[in-house]
């Protein structure tokens, strides 16, 4: 209840602040869903010059679009520390969150809440539900609590990758320059898998598993089983409780070698 009841604080901090400088709040939503149509472009563009992508068609891609909008949204709302190195370790404000009672980690996501990219995840459900449409898939209520089990593990996934990658701060003064490159790999995960060669592959799907927060989820609702996509779909939820334990591991060792901003 302690930290439900912190979550609801920062939440009403948040709406506010919001409320307050309402033209900022338009400005990140349009400015978001630009950049994801941008990218939703590209992708009818290329099929204009080839049927399939890998043996994909292009509503499949799409559809796949869609399923990796969602759990992108999520992670963009409650795990936006992108700033953490400049922010927390720099100007020294990590030293006031490590006074208070909360978990850090928490404490830290709360204060970066981003809800308006969830807008992102409600667009990649609608483009879900239209590609669920043009591809004639059958329904069934599994298919919802799948969805959900698959959204989370993929959440997880996100999670555990980029909370590792920020704990990087607590070991390096020069540790944000991964985070974008990570951030452009990640994409990788709303193509087939197949396009791309062994290395690569393999290295999307079980070293930085981001086929597991697009491809492979998305490939367990389509009709036609890619190279057996749809099996290893199963596999997303465990993924996700994996890396983000790591991440969550590493998160720790990292605060604990943390010695403050000094003077």
């Amino acid at each position: 209840m302690f930290y439900w009841s912190l979550a609801m604080e920062y939440m009403k901090n948040y709406a506010k602040t919001k409320l307050t400088y309402r033209a900022d709040f338009w400005v990140e939503l349009l400015s978001d869903l630009l950049f994801q149509g941008v990218n939703l472009i590209f992708i009818l563009i290329v099929f204009q010059h080839t049927p399939a992508l890998g043996g994909w068609s292009e509503a499949e891609v799409v559809f796949v679009y869609g399923y990796f909008m969602v759990p992108a949204g999520i992670f963009g709302a409650f795990f936006n520390i992108w700033n953490f190195s400049d922010r927390y370790i720099v100007k020294g404000e990590f030293d006031r969150v490590l006074t208070r009672p909360a978990y850090n980690l928490y404490q830290v996501l709360l204060e970066n809440l981003d809800p308006p990219s969830l807008f992102g995840s409600l667009v990649g459900l609608i483009i879900m539900v239209l590609g669920w449409g043009n591809l004639g898939l059958a329904f069934n209520v599994m298919d919802i609590l799948m969805m959900i089990i698959f959204t989370i593990g993929s959440v997880l996934i996100y999670a555990g990758l980029f909370t590792a990658l920020t704990a990087i701060s607590f070991y390096s003064d020069a540790p944000t320059g991964i985070l974008p490159l990570m951030y452009n790999i990640s994409n990788y995960g709303r193509y087939p898998v197949n396009i791309y060669n062994k290395m690569i592959r393999f290295m999307l799907t079980w070293l930085l598993p981001f086929a597991f927060v697009g491809v492979i989820p998305a490939s367990y609702f389509l009709s036609t089983d890619h190279e057996g996509l749809s099996k290893l779909a199963l596999l997303t939820p465990v993924m996700g409780i994996v890396v983000f334990g790591i991440g969550i591991g590493i998160w720790n060792v990292g605060v604990k070698k943390y010695r403050g901003a000094g003077s």
